[in-house]
């Protein structure tokens, strides 16, 4: 037998029978009961129903279509059971899980008359479904009066899933009605809904007066669920007002899949963590009900360890083991091709495990596990193949070349494909080597007396065969230049040499290990190169990676040579460690590290760096002693901000160059200190008639110095003795205002601001010049003059309102002028800025009577308008251009005549004429 041999092999299962939900009065007509294996050569299938092989003839309801099984007319009292697919061939025998086949149905509703259900207002009630004989599951709802006027449940109605009934938990007059239970089956695609006949509700009237509530609608007191299963807990109370419902683990916390909708308690996929008792609250201002009870979890059999094809040689030992979770915990049987496996002779069955002893080819075919409990079973399938055949060397024959190194050793293999394991000898001539299974032959210390042809002989009960190689002696291999240890920088090359002499018959090749890791040339980026036809390696640019031992093996197809030496690689010192800060003070803290390595060559100095949450770029530290010796491992860093979330980390350095740092230390916070400069930016105004509003720029948080941050102000009037004080709490404050309705406008204040936190008071500012709230100018501009400057233009000048009357800075003055006839309200403005007292206006409408009123403003606002002043622009000029225009040339003049323009009732006298020319060539 060979490798490329395709043998039979027995059936495994691709598809099986699923569970089927059939409707009684479906137009469906079948039931198919899939059943596929994969098979060589291919699979016959039988069925079995409720254990018992199903007859299947000419003109039976039974048919197999492949391996399916197609139920035709289905009726419920033949039909109805466990189904059982077997798949056979001439290996062997396999059984598939067992699938149910039963039918679903719901009948009509009792015709009977129900009796009506009487009730008092505000009180709760309950209308019984009584839903008729059904299978599987239904749906529940109500109608009132006409179908299909359905219920919403809401907190004071609730349906149960479980039962039907409806819950009302305070009627009110609007509840009166008939009402029905209407339930739905779905199968599938399948559906059928049927009512029930109604219920009178009639209610008493009286004074609706509270009560407590009083669950009704309650989950059982224990519910059994499958891992993986939709589980829902009702839980509904009567009371008034409404009750609330809350749900509550007792052993344990809530889960992330829980669904809570008041009445029901819902889990999608119950796990085992959802295992526990469950306490459902209904509570009202008058009172609360409680109701407990346990959710049970319970699981499937599931595989944790199957068997697997089994090839084994006649008269091996077999051991197969299955294991099995579950709840309750499964138990596990045995099949052999389908039939049940139990102990006997050379076989023993304990629970999940099976040992077959001394194989023989009749324990061939196909096994099975099964898992079960009360809530299913799974089932793992292997084949046991038993080979039994002479030796065999056509895979596998001893080499027919053997070379070997002088004063070496050699392992020659002899491994013939055997079943049972074929017994080994060797020869050479007339030696004889023996051997038992492992047939691997040894030579140390070779010689040339050792050349020749050894043959391997094998034999087991099926047969015999032998293979034959030769024995050649060759030259050894030898090291002739061995490398040399050395000492280099970092960034320096170096060459390590490596000769060698060896058999000329062979090839050499050689290879280089770094600390006995192989040296791959083609991933070390440039670093090594091998030299030509010799075994020299250079090392460029050296890194302190690169330091180690380096071994260099001369190889041939028989033996090989190595020889080793020592790089040390010196270069920058590697990152201190253990760093640790002690004795944190508002300013200062105490560094202690451990060294790291000085790669050969000493540490000079030590640099340590320091980073903050403000400044998160490292920087170095100012530190005691200014520079850090190179032997040392301690020092004090100085110059911090109290309160403040420190990182630190040290970096060695020696004469060739700065290492690695070291890792973080852990954050501290430094001590808190009072503050130690003052808030700047202070300045202020603005704000109502009678306040003073300072305002300064935030202390940034390095300044703060502490918890417990604030600003103390302190101020007076200009000229006055006496401080007032105030107190602003917050880091973030930015602002102050003191409100006096005696504070004349823009009264000049002497303002001073310092910080605080928990540990005192800060240095003071210097003093700062704010003034109080601005008001309007109380005086108008005097003296206004209005003159005309062109029919559509005019100017204006008054007299300035004097700085005591301003009341505020002077920021300009406003302009308003109106036409005769308009109101005040409606004039144009014009805004002048600065201490300028005239007026420029344009767009004014010619021969038009306007008034004018000059206003001075500042940031209050505008003041009193001074006495309104009136002017009338002047008419405008002639619009019709002079007529019969004509000229005369002299030697050294023109003379032009015209006829001249009569200035119309709406227009200006003609007071002249303008003359211009042009000239051209």
């Amino acid at each position: 037998q060979t490798e490329s041999t395709v043998r039979n092999y027995g059936p495994v299962f691709e598809e099986q029978p699923r569970n089927t939900l059939f409707p009684e009065g479906s137009s469906e007509e079948q039931i198919l009961l899939t059943c596929q294996a994969r098979a060589s050569p291919p699979a016959t299938y039988r069925w079995k129903l409720n254990g018992t092989e199903i007859k299947i003839e000419t003109n039976s309801r039974y048919r197999l279509n492949g391996g399916n099984l197609v139920i035709s007319n289905p009726v419920k009292l033949k039909d109805a059971g466990f189904y059982q697919c077997v798949a056979s061939n001439s290996v062997g025998t396999v059984v598939s899980r067992e699938a149910y086949v039963r039918f679903g149905f719901l009948q009509e509703f009792s015709t009977e008359e129900r009796d009506p259900v009487r009730g008092t207002e505000g009180w709760g009630v309950m209308f019984t479904c009584s839903p008729p004989p059904h299978f599987p599951g239904i749906e529940y709802r109500w109608f009132v009066n006409d179908f299909p006027n359905f219920i919403s449940t809401d907190r004071r109605r609730f349906i149960s899933q479980a039962t039907g009934n409806l819950y009302i938990a305070k009627t009110e007059a609007s509840d009166l009605g008939n009402y029905s239970c209407f339930a739905t089956g779905h199968i599938d695609s399948f559906k059928k809904s049927v009512f029930s006949t109604s219920s009178q509700l009639s209610l008493v009237r009286e004074d609706s007066r509270p009560y407590a509530p009083t669950i009704k609608a309650k989950f059982p007191s224990d519910t059994f669920a499958l891992a993986g299963q939709l589980v829902s807990l009702e839980c509904f109370a009567f009371g008034n007002p409404v009750p609330q419902i809350r749900w509550r683990k007792l052993d344990g916390g809530q889960s992330s899949r829980w669904i809570t909708t008041e009445p029901l308690l819902e889990f999608k996929e119950v796990s085992f963590e959802d295992e526990g008792t469950y306490e459902c609250e209904a509570e009202n201002i008058q009172g609360k009900d409680t109701y407990r009870g346990r959710i049970i979890i319970q699981a499937q059999p599931e595989w944790l360890k199957v068997i697997s094809d089994k090839e084994a040689d006649i008269g091996a030992d077999l051991h197969w083991s299955c294991a099995a979770a579950g709840k309750p915990r499964p138990t596990i049987r045995w099949l052999r091709n389908g039939r049940p496996l139990t102990s006997q002779n050379r076989i023993e069955v304990n629970g999940g495990d099976l040992r077959i002893f001394k194989l023989t080819m009749d324990d061939s075919g196909m096994y099975q596990c099964v898992g079960e409990n009360k809530h299913g079973s799974t089932y793992a399938s292997a084949e046991l193949y038993v080979q039994a055949f002479a030796p065999d060397f056509r895979l596998n024959p001893v080499r027919r070349l053997i070379p070997a190194a002088r004063g070496g050793e050699i392992i020659i293999h002899c491994q013939p494909k055997a079943a049972p394991k074929a017994n080994i000898i060797w020869t050479k001539g007339t030696d004889r080597y023996s051997f038992l299974l492992c047939g691997t032959l040894i030579i140390r210390n070779i010689s040339k007396s050792d050349e020749g042809k050894y043959t391997c002989f094998a034999e087991n009960f099926m047969g015999k065969a032998n293979s034959t190689g030769t024995l050649s002696v060759r030259d050894a291999t030898k090291i002739t230049l061995a490398p040399s240890s050395a000492d280099i920088n970092v960034g320096e090359n170096i060459t390590l040499k490596c000769h060698a002499s060896h058999d000329p018959t062979m090839d050499l090749t050689f290879t280089w290990c770094l600390d006995d890791l192989l040296i791959d040339i083609s991933k070390s980026e440039g670093h090594y190169k091998r030299a030509k036809n010799i075994g020299d390696l250079m090392v460029l640019n050296a890194q302190l990676k690169h330091a180690g031992r380096y071994t260099c093996t001369a190889q041939t197809v028989v033996d090989s040579a190595s020889e080793s030496a020592t790089l040390v690689v010196r270069g920058p010192p590697g990152p201190p460690g253990g760093l640790v800060v002690t004795d944190i003070k508002d300013t200062t803290v105490q560094l202690s590290w451990s060294r790291g390595f000085d790669n050969h060559s000493p540490i000079a100095k030590y640099v340590i760096q320091v980073r903050t949450p403000i400044f998160s770029h490292w920087k170095q530290a100012r530190t005691n002693p200014a520079n850090i010796e190179g032997n040392s491992e301690t020092a004090q860093v100085g110059n911090l901000i109290p309160w403040m979330d420190y990182e630190f980390r040290v970096l060695a350095s020696n004469i060739l160059g700065v290492g690695e740092p070291s890792m973080p230390s852990a954050k501290i916070r430094t001590k808190e200190a009072a503050p130690t400069v003052a808030p700047s930016g202070l300045n202020g105004g603005g704000g109502a008639p009678g306040e003073l509003i300072i305002n300064w720029t935030p202390m940034q948080r390095e300044y703060q110095n502490g918890d417990g941050f604030g600003y103390n102000l302190t101020f007076r009037k200009e000229g006055t003795q006496v401080w007032k004080t105030a107190t602003v709490l917050g880091a973030e404050s930015l602002h102050y205002v003191y409100r006096n309705e005696s504070i004349a406008p823009y009264t000049p204040f002497e303002v001073k601001i310092k910080a605080f936190n928990k540990k005192g008071e800060g240095p003071e500012s210097l003093v700062s010049i704010v003034h109080s709230a601005e008001e309007e100018p109380r005086v108008a501009p005097s003296n206004i003059t209005v003159n005309s400057v062109m029919a559509t233009e005019m100017d204006i000048t008054w007299n300035s309102v004097e700085d005591h009357d301003m009341n505020g800075v002077l920021l300009g003055y406003e302009i308003r002028y109106w036409k005769h006839g308009d109101k005040e309200e409606a004039a144009d403005r014009v805004r002048t800025a600065g201490l300028v007292s005239s007026a420029h206006v344009t767009d004014l409408h010619p021969n038009t009577k306007y008034h004018v009123a000059v206003r001075a403003y500042n940031r209050a606002g505008t003041g009193p308008a001074s006495n309104p002043t009136s002017f009338t622009t002047t008419k405008p000029p002639p619009r019709r251009p002079p007529d019969n225009i004509s000229w005369k040339f002299s030697s050294s003049s023109v003379s032009i005549k015209w006829d001249p323009v009569v200035a119309k009732a709406d227009e200006s006298a003609v007071t002249g004429y303008k003359v211009t020319s042009t000239s051209s060539g």
